[in-house]
């Protein structure tokens, strides 16, 4: 079963727990002629309505792309775990109206043997639908899921703090209720705003695990002829479409069709391996004992001395042109210094003083 399945069917059976939970309450609630009980079971079917929001939210994902669409429509994902996140935060906001409400007027609890059974059953309920969803959600790489997941958790432990709130008032009178709920509100709230943080994230452009760009180098790496990958830029068009570009250094003696090779062996290699489409390009190391070697070793080895340089690549050196041009990657700290490309210009270039040299600062996207 692929992904998008597997989403869909836990949150067929997150809709179908729900549903059978509120039948349960609707059945409780008419044998004991109370209408509060009813009320709670319509609202348990307003709770399936996250499980409802992850299905059209997959369902939609897996629109084919189109001229207008090129990259698909894997984002919508997104959006639907978006949306949940809001509900859960609208959810925790309104609990903490009420139990700062509960706070300045307590009001005494009163519960019937039927209450306390549909509570008690909920509870249950809730806790495992929560637990199984959010587990499902976290290996399928699906916010929505783990958004839905957390939801029925947080119904949980709302109602076992009311049960607990209600005991406490019962056996020594002092009433819980606002307080718990306004502690656990501030925690769901907490939680809503987190949920929201990492499709947003993801939407915005989150710079990618430094596992996968571990494992995207090691590949690369085990390429005949690859000298060095650097510059790895990935952009997330969904769970399951990942698209970007890298470059690789090899010998100045590999020819042009050397190289065609290489490079599609290397985007082959990232699609089969972790489903990215790449766009390779090439750097050419100087492997001779010609004026361009020796140029490249000196320049390396001058900038690689900054503490402050993490990486130098890209080292180019046109003859014709008397340019010499090279990239160098700072660290977070310097990456934003409008004097950095100045001051390393002016140190290359009194080494090649017959040269026009030009420095160019790469930012880390990945590392």
């Amino acid at each position: 079963m692929d992904r998008s399945s597997q989403i869909i069917r836990t949150s067929v059976i997150g809709i179908v727990a729900n549903v059978l939970l509120a039948a349960f309450k609707a059945a409780v609630g008419l044998i004991a002629s109370s209408v509060a009980i009813v009320m709670d079971a319509v609202n348990n079917l307003s709770d399936a309505l996250s499980s409802v929001i992850t299905i059209i939210g997959t369902k939609l994902s897996q629109r084919p792309a189109d001229r207008a669409h090129p990259f698909g429509f894997g984002r919508v994902e997104y959006f639907s775990a978006i949306i949940i996140a809001v509900i859960v935060l609208s959810a925790g906001v309104t609990s903490l109206i009420e139990s700062v409400k509960k706070i300045i007027e307590p009001t005494a609890p009163s519960y019937t043997t039927a209450t306390l059974i549909v509570i008690v059953v909920a509870i249950a309920v809730k806790l495992v639908l929560g637990w199984y969803v959010r587990k499902k959600g976290r290996q399928l790489r699906s916010d929505a899921l783990v958004a839905s997941g957390s939801d029925a958790l947080f119904d949980a432990v709302i109602t076992t703090a009311t049960l607990v709130s209600a005991g406490v008032m019962l056996l020594w009178g002092f009433s819980l209720d606002g307080i718990l709920g306004a502690l656990i509100s501030a925690l769901i709230i907490k939680a809503g705003i987190e949920m929201l943080a990492s499709p947003v994230n993801e939407l915005l452009g989150a710079r990618v695990s430094p596992e996968l760009v571990k494992a995207i180098r090691q590949d690369v790496m085990s390429c005949e002829g690859v000298r060095g990958v650097y510059d790895i830029i990935l952009h997330n068009y969904g769970p399951d479409v990942m698209i970007g570009s890298l470059h690789v250094s090899v010998p100045d003696t590999m020819s042009a069709r050397e190289i065609h090779g290489l490079s599609r062996r290397i985007a082959g290699l990232m699609l089969a391996n972790h489903g990215i489409i790449v766009t390779v390009g090439i750097y050419a190391v100087a492997t001779g004992e010609d004026r361009h070697a020796e140029l490249q070793a000196k320049v390396m080895q001058a900038l690689g001395a900054h503490k402050e340089i993490v990486q130098v690549h890209g080292f180019y050196y046109a003859e014709k042109e008397r340019l010499l041009t090279v990239d160098v990657v700072p660290d977070v700290a310097s990456d934003r210094d409008a004097t950095l490309c100045g001051r390393l210009t002016e140190e290359i270039q009194a080494l090649v003083p017959d040269l026009q040299v030009s420095i160019v600062i790469d930012h880390n996207y990945s590392e």
